[in-house]
């Protein structure tokens, strides 16, 4: 029975000694997804979403313990023209109102290297959810030289299919291939 306990007693501490995933938020100032698409053979024409909210669950010693967790208004899209932010807003393609939203929630992180990782999660666009993987890297964590407390700074990028997302209108004349690059700054929470 001393055996047991004493048994018991070291498999805890071992579980204390690992670090646990620590809450970081995201800097709405300074993240921001950008997405490009074809259009008709003759430009590349690129979108924004930024000033968004979102978490992560920060492992550093064991990266694939990570999750992550974003949700925006899809009313937060920035075109640089009026009129396409308004067709992309419309019934054609978004039918966007105030409460409808774009969210990320991880499902599973493979790690890849030293500093990059595939992170697989649900996509939800129009109310349509689809599995993705991101291609991710940390770029840098350590104290923030402004803030003074701990930072951390990730990019990642992925391809979309717009028709998996009820929104192909026009493709493939318009690609229906969107690709989207990510660059995020979350600060320690707390």
């Amino acid at each position: 029975m001393k055996s047991l306990i004493l048994a018991a007693g070291m498999m805890a501490a071992a579980t204390l000694a690992h670090a646990e995933a620590e809450k970081y938020v995201l800097d709405a100032s300074h993240s921001q997804i950008v997405f490009s698409y074809n259009h008709l053979g003759y430009s590349t024409t690129y979108g924004m979403f930024s000033g968004f909210e979102g978490e992560i669950m920060f492992d550093q010693d064991a990266p694939a313990e990570s999750s992550v967790s974003v949700a925006f208004p899809v009313t937060t899209m920035f075109t640089g023209w009026e009129q396409r932010l308004g067709h992309f807003m419309s019934p054609d393609l978004l039918g966007a109102s105030d409460d409808k939203t774009v969210s990320f929630v991880s499902t599973g992180i493979e790690v890849t290297g030293d500093d990059t990782a595939l992170i697989t999660g649900d996509l939800t666009i129009n109310e349509i959810t689809k599995s993705v993987v991101l291609d991710a890297k940390l770029n840098k964590t350590g104290d923030h030289p402004q803030a003074g407390k701990p930072w951390a700074g990730f990019d990642a990028t992925t391809t979309l299919l717009r028709s998996d997302y009820g929104v192909g209108m026009a493709a493939p004349f318009v690609s229906d291939e969107v690709e989207v690059t990510i660059s995020i700054e979350a600060t320690k929470a707390g």
